[in-house]
């Protein structure tokens, strides 16, 4: 992993920031998140966060935390929203909070009510007593953190350095429980997070990034030792069978669909794809659930599968069978669901065709291009991770938690 600190263009930033009557610390965390979110090997479309302490005008004490609908890559200021770290702190003593009482706090306490909502981990950053916290998805981070049992491997890779915190579902919860691993490790400069990703931080811009670099170098070092590197990022190499897409197209509009008004598909095929849409168990790999949990609202639990030389008729006793699993899917975990739940479309968001390709589709082109990019770094995470061992994901149940929960859902509705 390539650092892409540049002093001169850091202190750009900062410029900027005082130009604009901002914190120079709030510049250079612009600026570093930027180039976290430039790298499709940390983090892709709104997935990792970032944040900054810092002192208000009036002596208080206020984080700027990424806001919901905003991607790293191209953040500005307000895509870092101002909140109050006074009661953000209390509420680590107080009592649990319901997500959406979380929400409602972090809304109380923004300095500008129309800022976008804070991220679902504002409190996890706001708990960590350093300036800069730097949370991302990295590719190699993932093919590791997608083993069982991995803590004792944690712990010889990076000692001390990280602590290691067992899956919790985003939101209030983990903030409490990472918070808790912290402080029974209170030497380490960074969460490794299960099934999810990592944090870093530091009390300056540059130390936190760096340190984000080196961990995930680390990781990308002990999948290389294992013969298990991750490929690097890849373009398509392969065009797509029009025809075969025409007779999907056919299928997937019938009445009913989500996609009878507009339907974009994203076709990918490139080595590491073609890699795992060729594997004699592409069935059961694509059943295990999605890379990380977030990915689910926007690709479904797993895809659809067809053959590359399938006609509509094949294709629609897939769908077909696709929509039942599905239905038996909400039916079971629906049941064990503290309040009731109603059942998304049924329709699947990739579509792997056998030994070709993979294909993301969307209502909008948006939303099938972020789906295909998401297939492009799962397949090499999930290709890495089964070379290395074995690629164990979250459970259903924790998949279906993360995907009927009210806040996913509303982060997809103001990212589409």
């Amino acid at each position: 992993m390539q650092s892409r600190w540049n002093d001169i263009d850091a202190k750009a930033f900062e410029d900027a920031a005082i130009a604009a009557g901002q914190d120079p610390q709030l510049g250079l965390r612009v600026y570093t998140s930027r180039i976290v979110g430039a790298d499709p090997d940390l983090v892709l479309h709104g997935g990792g966060n970032t944040s900054v302490k810092v002192t208000g005008a009036d002596g208080e004490e206020i984080i700027h935390i990424k806001g919901s609908g905003w991607d790293l890559d191209t953040i500005e200021a307000p895509g870092l929203p101002a909140v109050k770290m006074a009661p953000l702190l209390a509420a680590r003593d107080g009592d649990k909070l319901s997500d959406p009482d979380m929400v409602a706090l972090l809304r109380a306490n923004l300095l500008d009510p129309a800022s976008p909502n804070p991220s679902v981990e504002a409190l996890l950053h706001a708990f960590l007593p350093f300036r800069f916290v730097d949370h991302s998805h990295a590719t190699a981070i993932l093919a590791l953190a997608d083993q069982k049992d991995m803590g004792e491997t944690v712990k010889r890779i990076y000692g001390d350095r990280l602590a290691f915190v067992p899956y919790v579902m985003p939101g209030f919860d983990l903030s409490i429980e990472a918070d808790k691993v912290y402080r029974a490790n209170t030497d380490c400069e960074g969460l490794w997070l299960e099934n999810h990703g990592i944090f870093t931080f530091a009390d300056t811009a540059k130390d936190s990034y760096d340190l984000m670099i080196e961990f995930v170098t680390m990781a990308e070092q002990e999948l290389a030792d294992k013969g298990a590197a991750p490929a690097g990022p890849q373009e398509n190499d392969r065009h797509a069978d029009e025809a075969l897409l025409q007779r999907l197209e056919n299928v997937l509009r019938g009445e009913g669909s989500p996609f009878t008004k507009t339907l974009y598909m994203d076709y990918r095929s490139t080595p590491a794809i073609r890699d795992y849409v060729s594997r004699t168990d592409v069935d059961d790999l694509s059943a295990r659930g999605t890379v990380t949990p977030d990915h689910v609202i926007r690709i479904k639990p797993w895809p659809m599968i067809i053959g590359k030389d399938d006609s509509e008729q094949q294709i629609a006793v897939a769908l077909a069978a696709y929509r039942e699993r599905y239905e038996a899917y909400f039916r079971r975990n629906a049941a064990r669901a503290s309040e009731p739940k109603t059942i998304l479309d049924t329709y699947p968001r990739v579509v792997v065709i056998r030994g070709e390709g993979m294909v993301a589709l969307g209502a909008t082109e948006n939303a099938a291009t972020i789906g295909g990019d998401l297939c492009e770094q799962a397949t090499r995470a999930i290709n890495a991770a089964e070379s290395y061992g074995r690629f164990t994901p979250i459970s259903e149940a924790d998949l279906f938690d993360m995907e009927y929960w009210t806040l996913e859902q509303a982060k997809l509705k103001v990212a589409n």
